[in-house]
């Protein structure tokens, strides 16, 4: 599933975002969503997220999406 729209995206997700040093070789971090910080609801490069081990980055991708 895309990143691109916040509705998407729960906190407590399983994510692979990039950071923004990554963002030219397109590195990916897999990692737990802590909090949203994109306030609109979709963005063309992704949802820029904080991950629960403090890194921020934006999500390409959601591997396993929280149920509420």
């Amino acid at each position: 599933m895309s990143g691109t729209k916040r509705e998407n995206i729960k906190i407590g997700s399983k994510v692979m975002v990039v950071q923004k040093q990554d963002q030219r070789s397109g590195k990916l971090t897999e990692g737990i969503v802590q909090k949203l910080l994109t306030k609109s609801p979709n963005h063309h490069h992704g949802i820029k997220v904080m991950l629960q081990d403090g890194i921020v980055g934006r999500v390409k991708e959601i591997l396993i999406n929280k149920v509420d």
